[in-house]
């Protein structure tokens, strides 16, 4: 444990992955070290800020008696709520911005596709408080029911898929739109990275930058987009080009049967610069395109398992980034450790429960435990066995409908709508010259 003024700033175990030096050289490069020591020194306060992201539904003062309730026997402080917010307000955005970013990337044993990194990148939304200040940045959302009730942020990000850590993000208004934000996000590409994307980021321009920086993208277009055809491949798929760039269009019929009854079946139209047909197969890009939704996956367990749907809590702008940068990286952390804890383990890290990672890191803080490792070197940790202890099972195929489960009103939705989880058996087809449809 830390000394003196210092012992509340922790994570308990997730001090490991966050640990002191790391924060220490962080206020340093930022300049945003106290001058003098205080009750609530700079590197205390960076720790209850990543504290308060996971214990979203808590004020800060109830996130500082957790920091404090394992440190029996020391003599700690008790700020109030005013020193508290003074504090955050002291050390500004710049130092929990630089913990994300030494935090942020792949971690060991991120899902590869014959030697691809494999990512994906989306965005989502969150909403703030409503404040004059917040609404100078973050405007409602219009729409035909009238304004949203809360203020409303678009957030972007790159997700290295199967163990869902996060490579870069990028966030401001929901008023820029995804095509234009994305290009803030692209200086994280890499050759030997294949980027996954929807339909919404075919577009010529974002697929040129995205080549440029050497990754390979697999994006889903339009059905109906005119792709000329410059090169019929064996496979059925074509050669085109697309902002200048060359790439591969794959056509696909892909037929789900629920429950071994009825059938679902859908057209993907899917654009590629893996343009060689024997070294990447079509029926495997089409397979491979399905990962995208780990993307999702991870914005459900931010917006869901850690702030439970809450809006967030500064009623600044300024306090926004800071806490938005705060809650991704506790939640960078907890990947970290859920992927060191299944490094080398028969199990896959999407079969790993979020929420299992989460209680187990929320009870090692609230104890102070864990916080220094011991001399012998433990990567799984208490967490990581937690997580070890509850596997999730197999991921079944399952075909979900896109609607409302729990709608906000308590009377049923108009029409008839099937709600069943179905499991299903996929069926790819690759569509070709001759079975095109005239």
């Amino acid at each position: 444990m830390a000394q003196g003024r210092f012992a509340p700033g922790h994570l308990g175990e997730l001090t490991r992955v966050i640990p002191f030096e790391m924060v220490d050289e962080v206020l340093m490069s930022t300049r945003t070290t106290q001058q003098r020591l205080r009750e609530l020194p700079s590197r205390v306060v960076v720790y209850l800020l990543i504290a308060a992201g996971l214990f979203a539904e808590l004020g800060y003062c109830q996130v500082w008696a957790r920091l404090v309730a394992g440190l029996d026997g020391l003599a700690v402080a008790t700020p109030s709520s005013s020193a508290l917010a003074q504090a955050r307000r002291r050390i500004g955005v710049a130092p929990l911005a630089a913990v994300f970013r030494l935090l942020a990337g792949p971690a060991a044993g991120a899902a590869r596709w014959r030697t691809l990194l494999v990512c994906a990148i989306d965005s989502t939304t969150l909403f703030v408080p409503d404040s004059p200040a917040n609404l100078t940045r973050f405007p409602y959302q219009g729409g035909g029911n009238g304004p949203s009730g809360y203020p409303m942020l678009r957030l972007m990000a790159v997700v290295a898929c199967g163990t869902r850590t996060v490579i870069d993000i990028a966030f401001g208004s929901w008023r820029v739109g995804e095509t234009s934000m994305a290009p803030r996000l692209f200086g994280c590409l890499r050759p030997g990275m294949l980027l996954l994307a929807d339909r919404n980021f075919a577009v010529a321009d974002l697929i040129t930058h995205i080549s440029s920086t050497g990754a390979e993208l697999l994006i889903r277009a339009k059905n109906g987009r005119v792709l000329p055809v410059i090169a019929r491949l064996p496979d059925g798929s074509w050669l085109s080009r697309l902002g200048g760039v060359e790439v591969r269009v794959i056509d696909a019929e892909i037929t789900a049967t629920l429950g071994g009854r009825k059938q679902h079946t859908g057209h993907y139209r899917l654009v590629t610069t893996l343009t060689d047909h024997r070294r990447y197969p079509a029926c495997e890009i089409v397979a491979l395109y399905h990962q995208r939704w780990e993307i999702e996956t991870t914005f459900l367990e931010m917006k869901s398992t850690l702030l439970g749907g809450r809006v967030l809590r500064a009623r600044t702008p300024q306090g926004i980034e800071q806490e938005i940068y705060a809650l991704l990286s506790g939640y960078q952390a907890l990947r970290l450790a859920i992927a060191d804890a299944l490094l080398g383990h028969e199990a896959a890290p999407d079969r790993a429960g979020f929420t299992i990672a989460l209680n187990a890191a929320r009870d090692q803080l609230v104890l102070a435990a864990g916080v220094i490792t011991d001399t012998v070197v433990d990567l799984a940790g208490t967490i990581g066995r937690a997580v070890q202890a509850a596997l999730l099972a197999r991921r079944r195929t399952r075909v979900c409908p896109r609607v409302v489960k729990r709608a906000i009103s308590k009377h049923r939705a108009k029409g008839q709508i099937d709600r069943t989880n179905y499991q299903a058996k996929i069926t790819i087809t690759i569509i070709t010259e001759l079975t095109r449809a005239p």
